[in-house]
């Protein structure tokens, strides 16, 4: 499990009233963080611009000013701390507002509705979030960063190592499976991202990177199986690959022959089925020969309509994570999750949910019957090695989830 952020040591406070001010201010310094307030919000960017804060406590409505507007402000200062905002409005405002923050570049903590007390404040400071990417810092705007390592010279080097990230089932309270996810390890950057190697969609380097991912894939899951580990791996596989002639033909080969194996999901992300669904469900039914199975990655980020859904066979949904994060507190994110497992249900379809990062979302998630999870909360994605290693064990995770699962069934 990852360990929990520093707290900051330093605030800014931005309420027009004096008296909430006030108590936020008791409360922080209750926690160990020094801490200014403001009523003004000039007086407020000006001492944010000139000793910013490690934490920024807003309000939503500030009189002649707003948090919409002091977000936009703070994008243009280049503000790196976390902002937490704080408000009486209704939940679904304060969630959009963080989402706005967040599309701004913005390291947003969940939101907190008022009145607040000290341990809300407490378990926002050691929320597990992650600051932003320099891509997001961008902008929205912005031209794609040239690549810190090209994909080609990794290939070519034999700099790319395939690492994973578990698939937990919330009926067997066990991992289940797995997603193979690529990675560069440069001799001298180290670790590199994939947003930092991989070239735009439809790059013919796809192509190499793919079939090195499934090669790997399908060995490791033989190094699983002598472990007794018999999980089902899921493989990214862009358009531009699935649509390659030679496709079924490179899955045919690398299929292990093996009465055990459980069969391989290939991720296409929903964007990618809007564009052509008609040769999609062609392969789709094709590679189901060869204990392929599609499934539909990112669902919800690119409204795919029903009636494509309906003609293509697919054997998964997987929600993307902007509607799962935040889900236990926000009656929206709920009730288009509940959508989603039903739809995938109906369709004869499991359903995952990614991005989960924290036990109020899991139980949430519980609650409404997703079959598959995967997120920070149960592992970051890790080498083989780690994996089987992290599989020998009994995840702290894993002790509270039937006690999770007996809550939620009550519920």
């Amino acid at each position: 499990m990852d360990e929990l952020p520093k707290r900051p040591r330093s605030a800014s406070i931005l309420d027009d009233d004096p008296k909430v001010g006030l108590v936020l201010c008791k409360m922080l310094s209750a926690l160990g963080v020094a801490n200014r307030h403001f009523v003004d919000p000039l007086a407020f960017l000006a001492e944010t611009r000139s000793n910013p804060p490690e934490l920024i406590l807003l309000d939503l409505a500030l009189g002649q000013s707003d948090a919409i507007d002091l977000i936009r402000k703070l994008e243009a200062h280049k503000y790196r701390g976390r902002v937490l905002l704080v408000s009486g409005k209704d939940i679904t405002i304060l969630n959009e507002a963080e989402r706005i923050g967040r599309a701004h570049g913005l390291w947003m903590l969940p939101p907190l509705q008022k009145p607040v007390r000290m341990s809300d404040i407490a378990g926002r400071l050691d929320a597990r979030t992650q600051p932003p990417t320099e891509a997001a810092h961008a902008g929205r705007n912005a031209v794609r960063p040239a690549p810190r390592v090209e994909l080609a010279e990794a290939l070519d080097e034999k700099w790319l190592e395939v690492w994973y990230q578990p698939k937990v089932c919330l009926r067997a309270l066990s991992v289940a499976g797995a997603e193979a996810l690529v990675r560069v390890r440069h001799p001298t950057l180290g670790v590199v991202p994939p947003i930092d190697f991989l070239p735009p969609a439809s790059d013919p380097l796809y192509r190499p990177l793919t079939a090195f991912v499934m090669r790997r894939a399908m060995a490791d899951w033989a190094a699983f199986a002598r472990r007794g580990l018999s999980l089902k791996l899921a493989v990214n596989t862009p358009a531009s690959v699935l649509n390659a002639p030679d496709f079924v033909d490179v899955l045919r080969r690398m299929i292990p022959r093996d009465e055990t194996f459980p069969g391989v999901v290939l991720e296409i992300t929903e964007d990618e089925i809007i564009d052509d669904p008609d040769w999609l469900r062609e392969i789709a039914t094709q590679v189901r020969l060869y204990n392929a199975a599609i499934s539909i990655d990112d669902f919800g980020s690119a409204y795919a309509s029903l009636s494509r859904l309906k003609d293509l066979p697919f054997s998964e949904l997987k929600l993307d994570r902007s509607f799962v994060a935040g889900c236990a507190d926000d009656a929206l994110k709920r009730s288009l999750c509940q959508t989603v497992v039903d739809l995938g249900h109906r369709f004869g379809a499991s359903v995952c949910a990614e991005g989960v990062e924290n036990e109020s979302d899991l139980r949430s998630l519980m609650s409404q019957s997703f079959d598959t999870v995967q997120g920070y909360f149960f592992a970051k994605p890790m080498p083989a090695t780690d994996f089987m290693e992290f599989m020998a064990q009994t995840p702290r995770w894993q002790i509270g989830l039937a006690d999770a699962r007996a809550a939620a069934a009550q519920a």
